[in-house]
């Protein structure tokens, strides 16, 4: 009996888990760790011969004022003075709320178009023309038709990603085979049968393809938005004052925190589908 329960807490401890992960994982880890460290350590050797004049990734510790913005993300002065927490986040909100109104509308819009082929036709040329316009080419119109920088900003979110979320879903729908069809008539299902049994379950995998890609496009266009627009808290416009103000090692910093937000919300939505659709990668 003790024999057994020292073998158990051996086995639990924190060094054999780690090991544990290691050999489970060390395949996984080490090639792109030194792909990164390879490309970083390139970086710098071009930075040092002087050929460019963008700083290496050293710069990022090396340089007072960035080490600072990078050891106290949480400072907060007033106005557009704060840490990279509060202007990332900033950014954040304004991307929930455009990518949300986007995935309502779209999703909703995808699956009225896609059970109805002349309402389809009728569409689809404008929306594959409208897809087609660059998300800095919708800021003017935003700005001008709503007059104030924050509904703006949140608008360029919505026009953006609103289309690979309504086509995904409209060609998940046309999708549905045409036996499942066949089976609700023959069934009789009422529409809300239909759509909880037979198009949803369907359409799924396309529709969370589109909100992947969507919700990459969103973190692509707060980030062009903030730019154009000055004067309000968000990690595009920061990039942009700190360009002006010939602070780059400032931009790099923030570079990071743009490919790690990204990452994790790419990441975020492929694991909801996992949860949601078991199997489904």
């Amino acid at each position: 009996m003790t024999a057994s329960v020292q073998k158990r807490s051996s086995g639990s401890n924190p060094t054999d888990f780690i090991r544990s992960f290691w050999d489970k994982n060390s395949k996984d880890i080490i090639p792109p760790l030194i792909g990164t460290l390879a490309f970083l350590l390139i970086w710098q050797l071009i930075s040092w011969t002087g050929i460019t004049r963008l700083p290496g990734p050293l710069s990022v510790w090396t340089d007072e004022r960035t080490r600072i913005l990078l050891m106290y993300p949480f400072y907060d002065r007033g106005g557009l003075d704060k840490g990279l927490f509060w202007q990332t986040l900033a950014s954040l909100i304004r991307v929930a709320q455009g990518y949300s109104l986007a995935a309502i509308v779209g999703i909703s819009t995808g699956i009225l178009v896609g059970t109805n082929p002349v309402l389809d036709k009728a569409l689809d040329p404008i929306f594959q023309f409208l897809r087609m316009v660059a998300p800095l080419a919708w800021v003017p119109i935003a700005l001008v038709a709503l007059q104030q920088n924050q509904p703006a900003a949140i608008f360029v979110i919505f026009i953006t990603c609103v289309w690979p979320i309504l086509i995904n879903t409209k060609e998940g729908v046309k999708q549905i085979p045409d036996d499942y069809n066949n089976v609700a008539r023959v069934l009789q299902l009422s529409r809300r049968e239909y759509y909880l049994n037979i198009l949803f379950p369907s359409a799924l995998p396309y529709i969370f393809t589109g909100l992947r890609i969507a919700i990459g496009l969103a973190w692509l266009a707060i980030i062009a938005a903030e730019i154009v627009m000055s004067g309000i808290v968000g990690i595009g416009f920061f990039i942009w004052d700190a360009y002006q103000q010939n602070y780059i090692s400032d931009i790099l910093l923030a570079v990071v925190y743009i490919g790690g937000v990204g990452l994790f919300l790419d990441r975020s939505v492929a694991w909801l589908q996992t949860v949601i659709i078991p199997g489904q990668k």
